[in-house]
């Protein structure tokens, strides 16, 4: 079979047949050239060549050669790559916009030349030549004040969501003696910064540590914050964009503030532990009536003759109360927007318990943390600032029978039949941000 040209309706293309044959060659050659000619054969069979063959004969066939032109498509791709290359090497990875002075600039010097050419008047030529230094020296200062520019920023350690943070901009010119003049900095939506950064000068050699308010609205891991700085120094013609991009992890808890419904349920939690909190401790915690077998060591008797009848006085127990808070994984996409806000809200219990000095525990299908003894208040907020739902999971089976626990799950049914009806079971018409429910907790029913 030929592999020549084929002139059909006036347009040059290649036969299928003939374009397979030529694949399969350029398969042999690439393959010769990386083991010995003797062991293409083995290594490469006429089965693996037809399949590669066939893989790449439709992208071949719409793009080996074009449809009004006898240049190959290959030289068409390579001409644009280089010419790409040239543009992107020429511009720096500088982006340039005219501006509206640029544009009433550029029209100036076309009707001051139009003058020129039809007056024949020398000192109307200087001009157009002085207009078209003026714009290439801008170009030029233009380009030079956003060249050797570095950039770094510092965080803090713990950053909640929706809650603006103020982290610091570390800006180089690695210029000597030239400096930068007008500078602005903007970052992009992921890069957390909301507002514009104005410097009206860099000098050459220096280092600028800028503070600067960050505001993340998603919980979870940036990976890449990209910054710009633009220029429009000395003239306004143009409008020079730089792109700074930096590669960090930055991790975003969930937002620790108080939302609709929230504040409710910490204060049924501060009740119930309130409540709860009887024993034999050091605190004064009450006075009540005297129970049978109870010891008389601790009988008020001023109260006593007061009321007339016995009454104990009662202190606060010593150990402290635990709360167990679990949160269900299992959920499905239509509950996903649930499952944020019971983030939210499991965040936000957590970091005000933790403020209270209150013991914590928080379980999932996939971990168990205790705060303060197996980790901190931080340990759960990076767990729950990646965690992400995951189906077909069943719920744990509670071990503390002590501690005041509560469940968001948006299956509550089965939450209370796995041994949770103790609990204060919360679904996905208990809280105000998913459904609008009143956001206060309730006793699961057995």
């Amino acid at each position: 079979m030929s592999a020549n040209w084929v002139d059909t309706t006036g347009n040059r293309s290649f036969t299928v047949a003939a374009r397979k044959l030529l694949l399969q060659q350029r398969v042999r050659d690439r393959a010769a050239r990386v083991s010995k000619p003797s062991l293409v054969s083995s290594y490469l069979p006429d089965s693996t060549l037809d399949a590669v063959a066939a893989a790449a004969l439709p992208a071949c066939q719409t793009s080996c050669y074009s449809a009004n032109s006898a240049i190959p498509c290959y030289s068409q791709s390579v001409a644009e790559t280089l010419w790409q290359r040239i543009q992107a090497a020429l511009e720096g990875g500088m982006r340039p916009q005219v501006t509206r002075t640029g544009v009433l600039f550029t029209l100036t010097i076309l009707l001051v030349g139009l003058a020129a050419l039809a007056s024949a008047n020398n000192l109307i030529f200087l001009m157009v030549a002085s207009l078209l230094a003026t714009l290439l020296i801008s170009g030029f200062i233009s380009r030079l004040g956003l060249a050797g520019l570095e950039l770094d920023l510092e965080l803090p350690d713990h950053i909640p969501a929706r809650r603006k943070v103020t982290g610091h901009l570390i800006l180089k010119n690695k210029k000597r003696w030239v400096p930068s003049f007008s500078i602005h900095l903007s970052g992009a939506a992921e890069s957390g910064m909301t507002t514009a950064l104005y410097l009206p000068i860099i000098p050459g050699g220096a280092i600028l540590r800028e503070p600067v308010e960050l505001l993340f609205t998603k919980r979870g891991l940036y990976r890449e914050n990209a910054f710009y700085f633009t220029s429009r120094f000395p003239f306004g013609f143009t409008q020079r964009r730089a792109q700074v991009r930096l590669v960090r992890d930055v991790l975003v808890y969930p937002s620790i503030d108080p939302q609709p419904g929230f504040e409710a349920l910490l204060s049924t939690v501060a009740g119930e532990l309130e409540s709860s909190q009887q024993g034999r401790g050091t605190d004064f915690y009450r006075i009540r009536p005297y129970e049978i077998l109870e010891s008389s060591r601790h009988v008020d008797w001023k109260a006593t003759a007061h009321t007339g009848d016995l009454q104990i006085r009662e202190f606060a127990r010593e150990q402290d109360q635990t709360v167990t808070i679990f949160l269900d994984l299992d959920v499905s996409e239509a509950e996903e927007a649930w499952f944020e806000t019971a983030i939210d809200c499991s965040a936000f219990l957590v970091w005000r318990l933790s403020l209270q000095s209150i013991r914590t525990r928080f379980v999932t299908q996939r971990c168990e943390y205790r705060v303060p003894d197996s980790g901190s208040v931080y340990t759960i907020l990076r767990y729950l600032a990646r965690v992400a739902p995951a189906q077909g999971l069943e719920p744990p089976i509670p071990d503390d029978d002590s501690s005041f626990q509560i469940a968001f799950s948006a299956n509550t049914s089965r939450v209370v039949q796995a041994g949770w009806a103790r609990a204060c079971v919360l679904g996905i018409h208990d809280l105000a941000g998913a459904d609008g429910g009143s956001g206060e907790a309730r006793p699961a029913s057995g």
